[in-house]
């Protein structure tokens, strides 16, 4: 009888993976494809699959157990014709097995004939999972060069394009649009050429006898499983879910014993959690928002009053409404307004047109407040911080990464301007440029909108005296910006024109008190109405 140990195959570049479930047991007698263990990485689910059917005679791992690419799953007694052939093969006289060994080898001819078929697989993508795929750029049999899109992925908060890292020829195509993709899922297979042939292809070609190809069973081991695919199943009993699917449950502030899960065996997705939100937040039951007492907006049928059009929402819509409602009901906010006087701003930027027009850069407003920002948040680190999860500790950063919303068509993005201490005014303001193009573009990277310590939202020139801003959270604090504004100042002896511009600072009062939000308020405004402070 032939044994083969099957291993754990490649998974993503994961190391130290749980196991979450073995499926068989020893004795068990299992077909080709059928599922053997389940394993759990901290970005998805997977079951490993059989290469080929046999008897399982021992099993080297136990649930629980953290495992690599390469560790053995268990060891399988083959069946069929890759066991039953072998006593044909095995009397054969030593001068005639060295043909048979030559055929095996005969793969390796078929690889040097110039073209190889390699996987594309999704790259990294800034920790997103399970993004949607909105397009697929090729189809089977076009010809790519390399840095030619193959799909579209969007997540929560971008959309970005899967380059070919090769040129060749589409041969098939693992995805189809509006499916799930994370980091490592097959994208396609794609046939290159290949440099060279290995150099003993044409010594074996000529020793294997043509008239007497190796039998099916002459290879019966295969070396390595079949790839690892999403699993299917899950614990047979109590409550089970993957970590992305309880860090979700914690954004949504959802507990889980709460949702009923539609995955196998009650295993709960995240369609799951999602469902249960909107269903709370339309108020057609319980969920996360019953606690707060809130009623529901009853349902209207507006086509009754007059003709109407019905748009859905974008996706990205969908998901800063969400946000804004999450950190809404989580954050006790508090809002103070000023106004700060910058003619003497607005005066030096007067006077940087020239240069900015000779280095190509548009100066706004925005570098300077950036700026002015940065060096408040460095005088008041309590504005530079954020609680953790449990709420009972201030998490101080020591970098400045600050975000600017930027209104787009598709909706609200927050593109994140990182280091702004460490920048000049010229440095921002091309910064600035660029991740404002890049948004109303979808061009953003995910990480281009991560890491973010505090928030500027500037209504620039549309108009307005002030509004509510509210915290871009886990920040603490979040800067509104309106509308300049020319009022009469007095000087202490009359009245002079000068140009005020209104700002309304929200802050989480659970991280912040009043007379903090104050001295960062203060020192702000002194900022903005004398730049020179900024280089002290």
């Amino acid at each position: 009888m032939s044994t083969q140990e099957i291993k754990v195959p490649d998974i993503g570049g994961s190391d130290e993976v749980e196991v979450i479930e073995v499926c068989v047991a020893v004795g068990d007698q299992v077909s080709e494809e059928q599922s053997l263990v389940v394993l759990e990485s901290d970005k998805a689910s997977m079951e490993v699959p059989s290469p080929a059917a046999g008897k399982v005679v021992a099993v080297a791992m136990k649930e629980g157990d953290s495992v690599a690419e390469g560790s053995v799953i268990l060891t399988l007694e083959l069946e069929g014709d890759a066991v039953s052939s072998e006593p044909d093969v095995a009397p054969e006289p030593a001068a005639e097995e060295q043909p048979v060994k030559e055929e095996v080898a005969a793969p390796v001819i078929e690889q040097s004939a110039g073209v190889a078929v390699e996987t594309v697989s999704v790259p990294d993508i800034g920790g997103s999972e399970e993004v949607e795929v909105i397009e697929i750029c090729v189809a089977v049999g076009d010809e790519v060069e390399e840095g030619d899109s193959l799909v579209v992925l969007e997540s929560d908060k971008a959309s970005m394009e899967v380059p070919s890292p090769k040129a060749g020829k589409v041969v098939s195509i693992a995805m189809k649009e509006g499916g799930k993709a994370s980091e490592g899922v097959a994208i396609l297979d794609l046939e290159v050429a290949q440099s060279a042939a290995p150099a003993q292809a044409p010594a074996q070609e000529s020793a294997a006898p043509v008239s007497a190809p190796a039998p099916a069973s002459a290879s019966p081991v295969v070396s390595e499983p079949a790839p690892a695919k999403p699993a299917d199943t899950s614990r047979s009993s109590g409550l089970y879910a993957g970590p992305a699917v309880r860090k979700l449950a914690r954004e949504f502030g959802v507990e889980l014993d709460k949702v009923q899960g539609s995955g196998p065996k009650g295993r709960l997705l995240k369609e799951d959690l999602q469902a249960f939100v909107k269903k709370a937040l339309s108020g057609s039951g319980k969920g996360a928002t019953s606690g707060a007492g809130i009623p529901p907006i009853p349902a209207v049928d507006f086509a009754k009053f007059g003709e109407v059009d019905v748009e859905p929402m974008t996706k990205l819509h969908k998901v800063v409404s969400a946000n804004m409602h999450r950190s809404w009901l989580n954050v006790p906010h508090v809002t103070q307004f000023d106004d700060a006087d910058i003619t003497d701003l607005e005066d030096f930027r007067a006077g940087l047109k020239a240069e900015a027009e000779r280095r190509g850069v548009k100066i706004t407003p925005l570098p300077f407040l950036l700026k002015a920002c940065a060096n408040a948040l460095l005088a008041n680190p309590k504005f530079n911080a954020s609680l953790d999860e449990s709420g009972e500790n201030l998490v101080y950063k020591k970098y400045v990464h600050i975000g600017m919303a930027v209104d787009t068509p598709a909706g609200l993005v927050v593109p994140v301007v990182r280091d702004v201490d460490k920048k000049s005014i010229w440095e921002l303001a091309a910064e600035t440029a660029e991740l404002a193009g890049k948004a109303k573009a979808r061009k953003l990277k995910p990480d281009e909108m991560q890491g973010g310590c505090f928030t500027i939202s500037s209504l620039g020139g549309i108009g307005g005296t002030g509004f509510t801003p509210i915290v871009n959270a886990p920040e603490v604090g979040i800067l509104g910006v309106s509308k300049l504004a020319v009022k009469p100042v007095w000087d202490g002896q009359e009245f002079q024109p000068r140009k005020m511009l209104p700002l309304s600072l929200s802050y989480d009062h659970r991280a912040i008190n009043g007379g903090d939000a104050g001295r960062f308020f203060t020192y702000l405004g002194e900022l903005l109405a004398d730049i020179r402070k900024m280089v002290l």
